[in-house]
């Protein structure tokens, strides 16, 4: 089965590369610099960034669902990220290389599953998860950091 890997909408995150260092601290965020890679895994390319590119360090609610499963957290965003990673069948190069967590949701927001892979076994465990009747989508997070990657849907 071939499933569907969604990054963030950039217009999310529209003007903030704009604001100053005090603006961005009132919205809990701030300006970094990427100094290695891999190290710095964007939401909206689900790539990682380059040594010296401009990302923000933002809060982001992944999981919005009115459930006790409701959660955020913080996200890396790049400067250069203008299109949304949006494919069917075609594995993120974020995650390739990666321990990855994923949790498994139902309709009503409640989590039915979990578990982690390494990036290659990633698709086995999401089949393992799509298999169930009771799994609507997915989240992959990054499992040493805990910071959620992107959503995973049926194609």
């Amino acid at each position: 089965m071939a499933f569907r890997y969604k990054g963030l909408a950039p217009a999310i995150f529209s003007g903030l590369f704009e604001l100053s260092e005090d603006e961005l601290a009132l919205r809990g965020a701030r300006l970094v610099i990427a100094d290695e890679k891999p190290g710095f895994p964007c939401r909206v390319s689900l790539e990682d960034a380059e040594p010296g590119e401009r990302l923000l360090l933002v809060p982001f609610e992944h999981q919005s669902a009115n459930s006790p499963f409701r959660a955020s957290g913080p996200i890396f965003v790049r400067e250069l990220a203008k299109e949304t990673f949006d494919r069917v069948g075609d594995l993120p190069p974020v995650f390739r290389e990666r321990l990855l967590s994923v949790r498994a949701y139902g309709e009503d927001g409640m989590m039915n599953d979990a578990d982690v892979a390494e990036g290659p076994r990633l698709e086995a465990l999401l089949g393992k998860f799509f298999d169930r009747s009771d799994v609507a989508y997915a989240h992959i997070h990054f499992a040493k950091r805990g910071c959620y990657s992107c959503l995973v849907e049926r194609p």
